[in-house]
């Protein structure tokens, strides 16, 4: 029920696609009126410095789609901002996995 409440209902977030990765930080200083107890608990966790999603759902205590979609309603108000994440462009190869494999067994034995 309370997921539920926090998200007005939805399941989605609206705007910008996000994923547990997504890192936000806090684009406001001072206070922000007009939040629920719930957007102003992330916003103030985010003061501190970049977190992830998945960071956050954890300290709030939130279902990972409620983190995303209260996240995202903070990012479509300005409050929070996304910060880029790095990808590896490349993935490493085939034999270098193997060679790892290898070497993780031989430590094994």
């Amino acid at each position: 029920m309370r997921s539920y409440v926090v998200t007005g209902g939805r399941t989605r977030p609206e705007g910008a696609a996000l994923d547990p990765a997504t890192l936000v930080e806090a684009a406001v200083i001072g206070s922000a009126p007009g939040l629920d107890p719930d957007q102003r608990r992330v916003l103030d966790m985010c003061r501190g410095g970049g977190l992830s999603v998945a960071e956050i759902a954890g300290h709030a205590r939130l279902p990972m789609t409620a983190a995303l979609i209260v996240v995202g309603d903070l990012i479509a108000g300005g409050q929070l901002a996304a910060r880029a994440t790095s990808r590896p462009t490349e993935l490493p190869s085939v034999e270098l996995m193997q060679e790892v494999l290898d070497g993780l067994r031989n430590l094994a034995v």
